[in-house]
């Protein structure tokens, strides 16, 4: 067995062997991150505690934005502060998608080939300006996204556990860049957007980068095994019939107004989105006002009204208005 092989094996555990944290830890532990974060990160409480949620409830987070907004150093703090593997994959329009997962190499002494594991195999791997890319490269995600593992001439191999994609996209010079395909897109738990700064949180932005960056001293505040525990606590947040019924009107509904509306994956994500603020707000179920707080970002990249809008939020927003909480 190869080196590639040992550290594969080691790192395919699942949160299913862990011990649930009690709720109360878990919320400390999001707590804790957060405020580390915030060490670096200005003005972003929201968005930090949407990439825990992600995180936690075993998903991927793609944020979109200008540049020069913080998306890159956002994921890049939310790695630092959890003592993880992370990987950064800089998307070009000549990166190949061997370049993402590994490679295939022959070995010359032992007369085989070996398999060379490329960035994809992190607890966090940070794909910037994935819109850059070609669809084909794109598509290197696709299965590491969506079974945690990537096929290489033939041969499966287990990525580690726990992992998540943070990627983030570039809105701007849209004749520069390649469109995610829905297929992608829909693996994303969320989207997010950041926006600018308020002029207070720019002007303490400022001080805290006169020197020293910040991000350059943050250290790790959880482990590897909190985090499995962690999600272990979250998969155990009781989702009663009443609430699942909520999400499953929800997403008739957007099927019913949209060109495409919400997939049974989409709704899967939501609820495992909503267990997870369930736990943020220091609870062991899940109520309609979790599922109100997370659809947004959960729902809105995934539905395509027609008529050459490519927005989902306004379905969103008159699902939200239509369909009673029963």
């Amino acid at each position: 067995m190869t080196d590639a092989s040992h550290s594969e094996a080691d790192v395919a555990s699942t949160a299913e062997g862990f011990e649930p944290l009690p709720i109360d830890d878990a919320t400390g532990l999001v707590d804790r991150i957060t405020e580390n974060v915030e060490r670096v990160i200005v003005g972003q409480h929201d968005a930090i505690e949407h990439i825990l949620v992600s995180l936690l409830a075993r998903g991927h987070l793609l944020l979109e934005d200008v540049p020069g907004v913080g998306k890159t150093m956002l994921a890049r703090s939310i790695a630092t502060s959890i003592d993880c593997t992370f990987k950064r994959v800089q998307f070009t329009p000549d990166l190949l998608p061997s370049d993402v997962t590994g490679v295939n190499v022959f070995n010359q002494k032992s007369r085989e080939f070996e398999f060379q594991p490329g960035p994809v195999f992190a607890n966090v791997v940070l794909g910037d300006e994935i819109n850059r890319a070609p669809p084909k490269t794109q598509a290197a995600l696709l299965e590491a996204m969506e079974e945690n593992q990537v096929t290489v001439d033939g041969d499966t191999h287990r990525l580690p556990s726990p992992f998540t994609v943070i990627a983030t996209q570039n809105d701007v010079e849209p004749n520069r860049t390649y469109e995610l395909p829905m297929a992608e897109i829909d693996r994303f738990m969320k989207k997010l957007r950041l926006g600018y700064p308020s002029e207070k949180d720019e002007t303490e932005l400022l001080g805290r980068v006169a020197g020293d960056h910040p991000i350059e001293s943050l250290e790790p505040v959880a482990s590897i095994p909190e985090i499995q525990r962690a999600r272990r606590t979250v998969t155990t947040v009781d989702v009663r019939e009443p609430v699942r019924s909520y999400v499953t009107r929800l997403a008739a509904f957007t099927r019913e107004h949209a060109e495409l509306g919400v997939s049974p994956r989409g709704g899967i994500a939501l609820v495992r989105a909503s267990q997870a603020r369930a736990v943020l707000e220091g609870r062991d179920y899940v109520v309609p006002d979790d599922v109100q707080t997370e659809i947004r970002t959960v729902w809105n990249h995934r539905i395509r009204p027609g008529g050459g809008d490519d927005g989902g939020a306004a379905v969103v927003e008159r699902a939200l208005d239509t369909v009673p909480v029963e």
